[in-house]
C-alpha cells in the first residue's frame, strides 16, 4: 500500500522521561464501535425478545404459505399475494441479520471470551433453527412455472423484487429435495460452522515468542513490515514455528472443510471446484479463468520484475521472504497517527465525492469503527453490512502503518457502498463479489492519488510508487496465488486427506511461482498457508480482490479521462446493490469484463507502475 507516513515525534532532551503510566495516558485513543445501534448487551432483553419474535414469525411464516404458493399465485391477483409474501420473508431476514451481525461482531471484538462465545454459539443455533421454517420458500419460489411467475412479475408490487426472484432462479439447477436442504441446513451448526469457529478460536489464543514477548498474531504480522531487519526475522521464524506446533490442527479443519465442500458439491451437481462460489458471485466461470490466466502469465512482468528491483534497492540478489513487506530504504519513518488518517482518507473522498466523504465521515462520529488492537479480537479487517435497518461495522486492527491507512480507506469504501445499496431491502441490498471490491478498492485508489499529487521529491514519489505497487501486487498476484492453491487443495482432497506436509510443498509451489526467484522461500514459510482466514470462511473468494483491482485500474482510466459525471454515475453504480448484474453496471463505463483484453488492460497499469519505478533507478 501507499507508503505515507509522519515523522515520528521526539521528545526534547532536556525533559525527563515519561513513566510507562504517563505515556499510556499521552496516547490517542483509537476509537472502539458502539454496536448498541444493534443491541445494547448481550444480555439485552431485546436480544431475547427478537430472538423469540423471530421463532414465532418463522413458524407462523411456514404454516401461512408452505404448500400453497402455486395455487395462490395462479388466482387472479396472484401477484399482489406474493409480493406481500416476499415483503413479510424480507422482514424476516432483515430481523435475522441483526440478531446475526450483532452475535459476530461481538465475537469478533473478542473471540476468546467464554461467554461472548456461548453467546455467539446459542445465536448461531437459534438463528439456524429459526430460518429451517424458512426454506421451503425458496424452493416453492424455484418451482413455479416461469411463464406463470412471469405473468405475476407484471404486477408492479412484485416486479420491484424482479432481480431477487430472478437471481434465486439461477440456483435452480443446484437446489435439492426440501428434506435433504433441511438436513443440510440443520447440519451446517455442528459442520463447516463449527469448524469455522475451531480456526477462529484457535488464530486467536495463538501466542507468538518474537525475543521476550509473547505476541498475538496480529502484532506479530506487523513485525514483518518493521524498519529493523532483525525483527522481521524474528517475527517470521516465531510464526513459523508456532504455527509448526499446530499443524495437525490447522490440517485437519481445512480437510475437513474441503470434504464437507466436495460432498455439498456433488450433491448439488456442481461439477467445477468453484463452481459454487462462481454462481454465488454471478460470474461466469470462463471470466474467472480468463483473469486467472491473464494474471498467471503476468507473473514475471509484474512480481517477478518488481521483488527483483526490490532486492537491488536492499542492495541484494534475493530477498528472504520475511523482506517481502519490507519498508523501502527510502521511505520516510514514523508511524501514522489515527487522526491523521482520518483526515487523509475523508480529504480523498471529499475530493472526488462530498457525498462520498459524508457517509464516510458517519463511520468516525457515530463510532461504526472499531480500531485498537486487542488480545483474542479478530486478526485483519472488514466491513460487515449488518441488515439495511441498521449500519454498517468497520474492523480494524491498526497499528499506525502506511498499509494501515490504505486499510481504513478499503474498508471505508465498503462501508459507502453497503449504505448506498441499503435502500434496496435486506433480498437486494447484497452486491455479488463481482463489484463487492470495487468499492473498497477504488477508495485506496482516490487515497493513493491523493498522496502522490502532494509528493513532495523524487524520494517521497518513488515510495509511494513502490508502496502502490506492493499493494497491488499482494491484491493481484497474492491473491491469484491463493486461488491456484485453493483449486489445488480442493481437487486433491476428492482422492483422499492432504498431510499437512503436502499442503505446506502446495503452498511452496504457487507461491515460488507467484512471487519468482528474487525472493527466497526459506524452511519455516511452507506452513504459511495456515493462518488464511478466507480459505475457512470463504472458499475461492480470494479472486474478487483481483477481479476488483483490475476493474478498478480499467474504471480509474475512464475517470481520469472523463471525470465530468463520473461520480454520479459511480455512486449509482454503488446504489445499485445486487439488482443488476454487474455487466449491465459496468455499461455507462463503457468497460466489458467478459473482453478477453480487459484484464490485461488492469494488469497493464500495474506494469507501467513498475516501469516508473525502475527509470527512477
Amino acid at each position: 500500500m501507499a507508503s505515507r507516513s509522519t515523522s515520528a515525534l521526539r521528545k526534547p532532551a532536556s525533559k525527563p522521561k515519561s513513566t510507562a503510566k504517563q505515556k499510556a495516558a499521552s496516547k490517542p485513543k483509537l476509537p472502539e464501535w458502539n454496536l448498541s445501534d444493534l443491541y445494547a448487551s448481550i444480555d439485552a432483553p431485546e436480544v431475547k425478545r427478537d430472538l423469540e419474535r423471530l421463532d414465532e414469525e418463522c413458524v407462523a411464516f411456514e404454516t401461512a404459505y408452505k404448500g400453497k404458493l402455486a395455487e395462490e399465485v395462479a388466482r387472479e391477483g396472484g401477484g399482489e399475494w406474493l409480493a406481500a409474501v416476499v415483503k413479510r420473508y424480507e422482514a424476516i431476514d432483515d430481523l435475522m441479520g441483526r440478531l446475526g451481525s450483532y452475535a459476530g461482531l461481538i465475537h469478533a471484538s473478542d473471540t476468546v471470551d467464554p461467554t461472548i462465545s456461548k453467546f455467539y454459539g446459542d445465536v448461531s443455533e437459534r438463528l439456524t433453527a429459526a430460518s429451517v421454517h424458512l426454506l421451503f420458500f425458496t424452493l416453492e419460489l424455484n418451482r413455479l412455472d416461469d411463464a406463470l411467475l412471469q405473468k405475476a412479475m407484471e404486477t408492479p408490487s412484485l416486479g420491484h423484487y424482479r432481480p431477487w426472484l430472478e437471481d434465486i432462479r439461477k440456483d435452480k439447477p443446484h437446489e435439492l429435495e426440501d428434506r435433504i436442504e433441511q438436513l443440510f441446513q440443520e447440519k451446517s451448526l455442528t459442520g463447516r460452522g463449527a469448524w469455522n469457529r475451531l480456526f477462529d478460536q484457535t488464530i486467536a489464543s495463538l501466542r507468538f515468542k518474537v525475543g521476550t514477548k509473547e505476541l498475538a498474531i496480529e502484532p506479530t504480522l506487523n513485525l514483518l513490515a518493521d524498519r529493523a531487519g532483525p525483527k522481521r526475522k524474528q517475527a517470521a521464524q516465531a510464526l513459523a514455528k508456532t504455527f509448526k506446533a499446530n499443524e495437525r490442527t490447522f490440517a485437519l479443519v481445512t480437510n475437513t472443510l474441503a470434504k464437507d465442500k466436495e460432498i455439498s458439491d456433488r450433491w448439488r451437481s456442481f461439477q467445477d471446484v468453484a463452481d459454487s462460489r462462481h454462481l454465488a458471485n454471478r460470474v461466469e466461470r470462463e471470466v474467472v479463468d480468463a483473469l486467472v490466466a491473464a494474471v498467471r502469465a503476468a507473473y514475471p512482468r509484474l512480481s517477478h520484475r518488481y521483488y527483483a528491483l526490490k532486492a537491488r534497492w536492499f542492495k541484494k540478489k534475493k530477498l528472504p521472504y520475511w523482506d517481502r513487506n519490507a519498508p523501502l530504504p527510502f521511505a520516510a519513518a514514523g508511524n501514522i497517527a489515527w487522526s491523521d488518517a482520518e483526515k487523509l482518507v475523508l480529504a480523498a473522498y471529499d475530493a472526488f465525492s462530498p457525498d462520498m466523504a459524508a457517509i464516510a465521515r458517519r463511520f468516525f462520529t457515530d463510532r461504526w469503527i472499531d480500531a485498537p488492537v486487542r488480545p483474542g479480537k479478530a486478526p485483519g479487517a472488514f466491513s460487515h453490512p449488518t441488515t439495511p435497518s441498521a449500519h454498517p461495522y468497520v474492523l480494524l486492527n491498526y497499528q499506525g502503518k502506511p498499509r494501515d491507512v490504505m486499510t481504513l480507506a478499503h474498508e471505508l469504501g465498503h462501508g459507502v457502498h453497503q449504505v448506498l445499496a441499503a435502500p434496496n431491502g435486506a433480498l437486494m441490498a447484497p452486491t455479488p463479489l463481482t463489484l463487492a471490491e470495487t468499492a473498497s478498492v477504488f477508495g485506496e485508489m482516490l487515497t493513493f492519488k491523493r498522496l502522490l499529487a502532494s509528493a513532495k521529491d523524487k524520494k517521497q514519489r518513488q515510495a509511494l510508487l513502490a508502496g502502490k505497487v506492493e499493494d497491488m501486487i499482494n491484491t493481484v498476484v497474492r491473491q491469484i496465488a491463493f486461488y491456484s492453491f485453493e483449486r489445488a487443495v480442493h481437487t486433491e482432497r476428492r482422492n483422499g486427506e492432504l498431510t499437512a506436509e503436502r499442503l505446506g510443498e502446495i503452498w511452496m509451489s504457487v507461491q515460488s511461482e507467484s512471487l519468482g526467484p528474487a525472493i527466497e522461500l526459506k524452511p519455516g514459510y511452507e506452513t504459511f498457508w495456515m493462518y488464511i482466514p478466507h480459505f475457512i470462511h470463504s472458499p475461492f473468494y480470494v479472486y474478487a480482490y483481483a477481479f476488483g483491482d483490475c476493474l478498478v485500474n480499467s474504471l480509474y482510466a475512464v475517470y481520469e479521462r472523463a471525470a465530468d459525471g463520473f461520480a454520479e454515475r459511480y455512486l449509482a453504480m454503488l446504489s445499485a446493490g445486487g439488482t443488476k448484474h454487474y455487466s449491465e453496471l459496468l455499461m455507462p463505463f463503457g468497460l466489458d469484463a467478459r473482453e478477453p483484453a480487459f484484464w490485461d488492460g488492469g494488469l497493464s497499469v500495474i506494469e507501467g507502475l513498475i516501469a516508473e519505478l525502475e527509470d527512477m533507478g
